[in-house]
């Protein structure tokens, strides 16, 4: 168990949370607004994807990440900020011929992925380490051997530091090879998904597998859970020494049939930590932690 960690909120993700939520934001402004409420709150990193401001899907428009950047910089120095880098991995496969990708496919190469990172050198950027089912249908994430390590590679050439997301148990048993090959400048940084349909679930078993098979390597990492699992998440990770990620990507709910907003998931979750006797790290520290040098 840790004494001290550190928070991330993911303030929008890429899904279907806006219909659900009103408080998901949306616009360049609302993201900026909600990175800034949360480092208030207590987070020391955010996680920021972008969206349309039209259809408010996903998007890897990199205008729309320059625009976040900005307003968040023009007020905040210190917030830590961890652009995704994984829109760009969805194969939609065709039920009646396989071999053809159908709507809603947006796949494309790991330099395409990246650009965003390479024009603005955020302080962190996520890389997706393996390919796994999506939900019920025909989608697939895609993100294979090669293609990590290439993302890999140009991140590393970027300046920036990757936070490496797994989603099973064999994600990161190649995250270890690669780190054993020095791939990675250390510590690194290491996201548990849990509950992702069809990931590994959001369970003690799962959490503690991982954090059994990272330890003892040079590695930093934190853990999140899905839905209404994202705070039993919380103390499970804090139990195991990692650190947590709450926010609106990954749950929209408060409480039952009560909408949530990232500054109060922060504010939860911040709750639930301090009242295990541990102490939240602000963002200058958790720099210190993960090698990241001084803020903005």
């Amino acid at each position: 168990m840790n004494n001290e960690i550190f928070i991330t909120c993911a303030v929008t993700g890429a899904g279907a949370g806006p219909k659900k939520n009103p408080h998901v934001p949306v616009t360049p402004e609302q993201i900026a607004a909600d990175v800034l409420a949360v480092a208030e709150a207590g987070a020391a990193i955010a996680h920021v994807h972008v969206r349309d401001p039209e259809t408010t899907d996903g998007s890897r428009d990199v205008k729309l990440y320059a625009e976040v950047l900005e307003r968040v910089r023009d007020r905040n120095k210190d917030i830590i900020v961890n652009m995704t880098a994984g829109m760009g991995g969805d194969l939609v496969l065709d039920a009646e011929d396989p071999t053809k990708a159908v709507a809603g496919t947006d796949l494309v190469n790991q330099k395409t992925r990246l650009l965003h990172v390479e024009a603005l050198r955020p302080n962190i950027c996520t890389l997706d380490c393996g390919s796994y089912n999506v939900g019920e249908g025909n989608l697939v994430y895609i993100s294979t051997p090669e293609q990590i390590r290439e993302g890999a590679a140009l991140i590393r050439g970027y300046g920036v530091k990757p936070e490496l997301e797994v989603f099973d148990l064999g994600h990161l048993d190649f995250v270890m090879k690669l780190i054993g090959e020095g791939a990675f400048a250390g510590p690194a940084m290491i996201q548990f998904c849990l509950g992702v349909n069809w990931g590994a679930p959001a369970t003690t078993t799962a959490m503690k597998a991982m954090a059994d098979a990272a330890r003892g390597a040079d590695v930093v990492w934190s853990a999140f859970g899905v839905g209404r699992m994202q705070m039993p998440m919380v103390a499970q990770a804090v139990l195991l020494g990692g650190n947590v990620r709450v926010g609106l990507e990954d749950n929209i709910w408060l409480d039952r049939g009560v909408p949530a907003t990232n500054v109060g998931l922060v504010q939860r979750a911040r709750e639930i930590v301090e009242r295990m006797g541990v102490r939240i790290m602000s963002s200058a520290a958790t720099r210190d932690r993960l090698g990241l040098g001084a803020a903005a």
